[in-house]
């Protein structure tokens, strides 16, 4: 998620569309398993999730609950531009950034936005409050010129975006190399119902198309490498093949759809249930009593200590299969056999209950490494296509 290179925008009076290099960044619990630490914060992060649970049906569940992959990217804020690295995550709809206010600990190292320093800045002044899994960030709305990318390259610029100005943070941010979140979902996900930038500049005509495609590249056991592309107002046709079909969404708040089964070796489940395609999310999640039975037919055994499922590096089971509408999509192993660095391997499936609040699964990396994911939102769809890479 870091360091965009934006390119074809020619300011805000012409639809364009832009690509966007990406950066990932491990998790933080593929570092915490590495280390054996990872079962003791797992066990804080369940405590946290349960402390409010009649508010979950209208807060995002970010990435970070899962302590998962980011992936990272530059955007400025106001006139001159203050920089910032933010988390691209298509599982929250709101942009939030550190403000001058914010003097805690988990703000000291963070890029901070000053309101004063910007001849575009419009004061909001509404309070805010994201309650995440694993943490929380408040403060205080503005509206500014947000412009995706880099300062001195290409961007994408959109006036009158509103966004959070925190005042504090909670410290599961003090170690992340990011300043804040950048929300790619719906308006209707979003905390006090703020136009997401994205939205924003559908909205005020910037980009050709209403959607973003996001192509997820192979990285094997490296770290803070390139991890991809997002291309926003455009289908990917350099680095995705022909779109195979698109899928209507069941609800315009995540980018959530209906799958329709999944199945590896002998084992199948046909149960049509609600899915999520997230790009934050390592993993595929979903109910243990399908999990458990696609990892037997894999191989793998269930480590409940960890909530992970234990894979020999050298496993040869053959493709996880999730049919979606008439399409049934094949994941290789390669793509869901998740090296740890250390010699030892994890499938890449976890159990997940969402707690009765929103879908049955999360369609991680695995499935987005595997197909090009096209976040439709103008047409409220999803569509996929095979990437090219080998």
């Amino acid at each position: 998620m870091r360091f965009l290179i934006l390119c074809a925008l020619v300011g805000t009076m012409y639809a364009a569309s832009l690509t966007m290099p990406i950066k990932w960044k491990e998790s933080k619990k593929i570092e915490m398993l590495r280390r054996g630490e990872w079962a003791t914060h797992r066990q804080y992060m369940e405590y946290l999730r349960h402390q409010d649970p009649k508010n979950r049906g209208s807060l995002s569940e970010p990435v970070n609950d899962f302590g998962d992959f980011e992936y990272l990217g530059n955007i400025t804020i106001g006139t001159p531009e203050q920089s910032f690295i933010v988390v691209l995550d298509t599982g929250s709809s709101n942009l939030w950034v550190p403000g001058t206010g914010c003097n805690g600990t988990p703000c000291r190292q963070k890029h901070k936005y000053d309101s004063t320093k910007s001849s575009t800045f419009q004061k909001d002044g509404r309070s805010w409050t994201i309650q995440y899994g694993s943490g929380d960030a408040r403060g205080t709305l503005a509206i500014d010129t947000v412009r995706f990318g880099a300062a001195g390259g290409d961007q994408l610029v959109v006036p009158t975006t509103t966004f959070g100005m925190a005042t504090q943070i909670s410290s599961d941010f003090t170690p992340d190399a990011t300043d804040g979140i950048l929300g790619l979902a719906f308006q209707s996900l979003a905390v006090d119902n703020v136009v997401p930038p994205l939205v924003n500049a559908i909205n005020q005509g910037l980009l050709d198309q209403p959607l973003f495609t996001v192509y997820l590249m192979h990285r094997g056991a490296l770290n803070n490498v390139g991890g991809g592309v997002f291309t926003y107002g455009a289908v990917d046709k350099t680095n995705c093949g022909g779109v195979i079909a698109y899928q209507p969404l069941s609800s315009a708040t995540y980018f959530q759809f209906k799958a329709a089964g999944f199945a590896l070796g002998g084992y199948s489940n046909t149960k049509s249930v609600d899915v999520i395609s997230d790009t934050g999310t390592s993993f595929l999640g979903g109910p243990q009593s399908v999990t458990d039975g696609l990892a037997s037919a894999a191989g793998a055994t269930y480590d409940d200590f960890n909530g992970v499922y234990w894979i020999d590096c050298g496993a040869t089971p053959g493709t996880l299969d999730i049919t979606i509408g008439a399409n049934k999509y094949s994941i290789q192993p390669a793509n869901y056999i998740v090296p740890l660095g250390d010699g030892t391997c994890l499938m890449g499936i976890f159990p997940f209950d969402f707690g009765g609040f929103g879908p049955s699964w999360i369609l991680g990396d695995p499935f987005i490494r595997q197909y090009c994911n096209i976040y439709d939102i103008g047409n409220k769809q999803m569509g996929f296509a095979p990437s090219n890479q080998k």
